[in-house]
């Protein structure tokens, strides 16, 4: 999505000092500059353009609008203020809002190939799949080479299942931009999920987006050459590299380097790492010490259980209609990374809340109350997890899971989450002579890291149909093996982090 920058060199007024403070990033200054200007030229709706687009950059999104809306008001048929103030407006979690903008400022420049673009992305994220690909093919008409259109109309194909026509507009974008990180990362992720894993490590290569020596201490890493994975990733300075030397020290045993590196990287790491969440937690209950990192201590005390309403009225008609869905849709499977053993399970590939089944759309509005109730419930709470909730609750993605006689999933967290959950609409009746068989198992053990004793938290809890369970994404979780013949089926999902 993109905002539109003016064109306007100069008009009764002389721009040219204020382009120059943007063009250094100084918007303070440029904005001091345009309130001198407002005073004299009070009716120049550039001059509020201009703001909106200094206060956008700032990060001040609030006053951003307030400008375009100024500008608008002194003329009314600005298309590109009507643009940029969609922009804003689904930036704070308003897309429903953004769409009336969009649509005026095309019905104003119908050739507007950006708004045409960023109505499509409003449509897509609200699950109007057919309206968002002739949005994103009516940009491409209008703008052969625009790249972005043709990696978002890759986006919706995968979400239609149509998956041969998703790779070819991921591999248009990247041959229009061959830097284009998010058409990489998308053509990648489809590769993955059809189990062309060659293909998907060949493309990160062929775009210069690898480095080496990180790559190389992940090889490490995986042959638990902890020593020489730790050299390389000092060296590489990339990513995530600082965990992945704690991680090392960590399944090496190397608990005083631990401690002493974990500190240090407390005191300069973002304070929203759900990896790092995961590794202190477990090291906090190995050593029966305090979580020295104040993410989301005593995690297990975060894990929500409870029945969706909408799921059990009618006689949970909505549970019939998704499972339905699930197995009539055209809906693209993917390999699961976390089975067990060539344990038994189908997963779906894509974003299956914003498929145009209206089943999937239901659930996903159901789903948005109960978090921000259990948001409610939890808003006291001192740690950043909590003060670092997402405000518009959105879902990163969400995938069905079938498993048959025999379904496991290894243990496992979702770093890239924030809340990570599932609703299950069908669970076998038979659950063995503990009770416990196909049901979810949550603690901060997992990923082979070293144990100093067998006292760790665990919850395990047999979900029944109708029913959701939801947990920071840092939290351990897998599936206890099941013997019935019968289908145990949930959609999985996570929550989008607060974008920053």
């Amino acid at each position: 999505m993109a905002i539109q920058q003016s064109k306007h060199k100069s008009s009764k007024t002389d721009f040219g000092f204020i382009n120059e403070f943007i063009s250094k990033g100084q918007y303070k200054e440029a904005l001091t500059a345009l309130d001198t200007l407002t005073q004299t030229h009070p009716n120049d709706a550039n001059l509020y353009f201009i703001g909106g687009n200094c206060y956008g950059a700032a990060g001040n999104f609030d006053q951003a609008l307030l400008c375009y809306e100024e500008a608008i008001k002194i003329k009314p048929d600005f298309a590109e203020a009507h643009n940029n103030l969609g922009f804003y407006l689904k930036e704070k979690g308003g897309g429903d809002k953004a769409i009336p903008h969009y649509k005026r400022a095309i019905k104003i420049k119908p050739d507007f190939a950006d708004a045409h673009n960023n109505l499509g992305i409003c449509f897509y994220e609200l699950g109007k799949l057919d309206e968002a690909l002739s949005s994103f093919k009516t940009a491409i008409k209008i703008k052969p080479d625009f790249a972005d259109a043709h990696s978002n109309t890759g986006n919706v194909l995968k979400a239609l299942g149509q998956v041969d026509e998703s790779i070819s507009s991921y591999k248009r974008a990247i041959k229009i931009k061959p830097d284009f990180s998010g058409a990489v990362n998308n053509l990648a992720a489809i590769l993955n999920e059809l189990g062309r894993i060659d293909e998907s490590s060949a493309l990160y290569s062929n775009t210069g987006r690898k480095n080496e020596d990180f790559e190389q201490g992940l090889l490490l890493l995986g042959e638990k050459n902890f020593t020489e994975a730790i050299r390389y990733f000092e060296i590489s300075r990339f990513a995530n590299w600082q965990e992945k030397v704690l991680e090392c020290h960590y399944k090496n045993r190397e608990f005083n380097k631990f401690k002493e590196k974990l500190s240090d990287t407390l005191n300069n790491k973002r304070h929203n790492s759900l990896f790092l969440a995961a590794l202190s937690a477990h090291y906090a209950q190995n050593f029966k010490i305090k979580d020295p990192y104040n993410f989301c201590p005593a995690p297990l005390n975060f894990v929500y259980h409870e029945q969706i309403p909408e799921l059990m009225i009618n006689n949970q008609q909505l549970v019939k209609e998704l499972i339905n869905d699930i197995n009539t849709a055209e809906i693209l499977k993917r390999q699961y990374q976390y089975l067990f053993n060539g344990s038994p399970v189908e997963q779906s590939a894509g974003h299956i809340f914003r498929r145009p089944e209206k089943s999937f759309n239901k659930l996903s509005d159901a789903l948005i109350k109960s978090i921000k109730k259990y948001f409610l419930r939890h808003q006291n709470e001192d740690n950043e997890f909590i003060r670092s909730f997402p405000k518009n609750i959105s879902f990163d993605s969400a995938w069905y899971v079938k498993m048959n006689s025999g379904g496991h999933l290894s243990s496992h967290i979702h770093e890239n989450g924030w809340i990570s959950g599932a609703v299950y609409l069908a669970i076998p009746k038979d659950s063995g002579l503990d009770g416990q068989e196909g049901a979810i198992e949550l603690s901060s053990d997992g990923d082979g890291y070293p144990r100093l004793h067998d006292e760790f938290e665990k919850k395990v809890i047999l979900p029944n149909v109708g029913e959701v369970i939801f947990f920071p994404s840092s939290v351990f979780h897998q599936t206890i093996p099941f013997n019935s013949d019968e289908e145990r089926i949930c959609i999985a999902f996570d929550v989008q982090p607060e974008l920053r």
